[in-house]
């Protein structure tokens, strides 16, 4: 079971990897659009979260931290309330508005940080 829970802990990093990777090519770019890939993304990581947020397969003894859970739930939900809002203006005006796409990376930064280094 332990093995399981790693493979979608691996899941759940790719999901993020990808949210980021995808932003990453649009920030550097030049185009800083939203794209499908990184929606693709957000929802990996969130649904492979949401598995790893289930109290299954954990050692002996281990308790599970569900304020750490609860803070990277938040961020995740802000970044698709971001992605969405911004995917609808960009359908209507073309562009997605600058704070709005940075802030997506600077908060998919931070989900990241706050699952390394938050015990």
């Amino acid at each position: 079971m332990e093995t399981l829970r790693h493979v979608v802990l691996f899941v759940h990093l790719i999901g993020f990897a990808v949210l980021l990777g995808a932003w990453a090519v649009q920030a550097f770019g030049g185009k800083r659009q939203f794209t499908r890939l990184m929606s693709i993304g957000m929802t990996i990581a969130a649904l492979a979260g949401l598995a790893l947020a289930a109290p299954w397969g954990l050692p002996e003894g281990v308790e599970m931290n569900y304020a750490k859970i609860g803070t990277k739930l938040v961020v995740l939900l802000v970044i698709g309330a971001l992605l969405g809002i911004g995917t609808s203006k960009q359908r209507k005006a073309g562009s997605v508005p600058a704070v709005m796409f940075w802030l997506v990376g600077i908060l998919t930064a931070v989900n990241a940080a706050i699952a390394v280094i938050w015990r």
